[in-house]
């Protein structure tokens, strides 16, 4: 187990990093468009600024989370509500962005090589904004999915430590680092 990461956990790496590479993409493509036109249209400023916002979260989570054992950016509450404000705003500038592209002929005239690329890489934009949101809805949601079906099995753990060291046979006995120590929590849980 590298970095005590479980199957779970490194799953949930894998995700994240194909979600930074195609943020990547979009950043480099929408830089491109932007250049093109002089950072002039909001619409295409969208992708751009969303894109750095984006970039900067996920770099600061993947770090947490490698960095820390117990790092609370890496527990399932905050993922998926993370994830799920980034897929609402993915969403909305995507339909924003997508209407203003509108415009731009699926096939690319021939002609100036410059305008040839912008339409290249507007295509390709419009493409990659919608796999990131694909991805970040579909991440939001099957992370809420797995989390409902640990915690209904009684794994009730699955809320108190990160995804990425989680597994559904380590019982919370009270003598894991993933719970919260206090003198004034002495109650036990209930059975329920």
């Amino acid at each position: 187990m590298s970095l005590g990461f479980t199957s779970v956990g490194k799953r949930k790496i894998a995700v994240h990093v194909a979600l930074y590479c195609v943020n990547i993409i979009v950043l480099a493509l929408s830089a491109r468009v932007n250049l093109f036109q002089e950072f002039f249209f909001v619409a295409d400023l969208f992708p751009l600024g969303l894109s750095i916002v984006t970039l900067v979260i996920l770099t600061v989570m993947l770090a947490l989370d490698f960095a820390c054992k117990n790092s609370y950016t890496g527990r399932p509450q905050f993922e998926i509500g993370v994830f799920a404000v980034l897929s609402i705003f993915w969403l909305s500038f995507n339909a924003f962005s997508t209407s203003r592209w509108r415009h731009v002929p699926m096939s690319c005239p021939a002609g100036a090589d410059a305008v040839k690329t912008w339409c290249q890489d507007v295509q390709a934009l419009k493409a990659f904004v919608w796999i990131e949101w694909l991805i970040f809805s579909l991440t939001a949601y099957m992370t809420l999915r797995y989390t409902i079906s640990q915690k209904s099995r009684g794994n009730k753990h699955i809320l108190r430590m990160p995804l990425s060291r989680y597994s559904p046979f380590l019982k919370n006995d009270g003598t894991t680092d993933y719970i919260r120590n206090s003198e004034f929590l002495t109650f036990s849980e209930s059975k329920l």
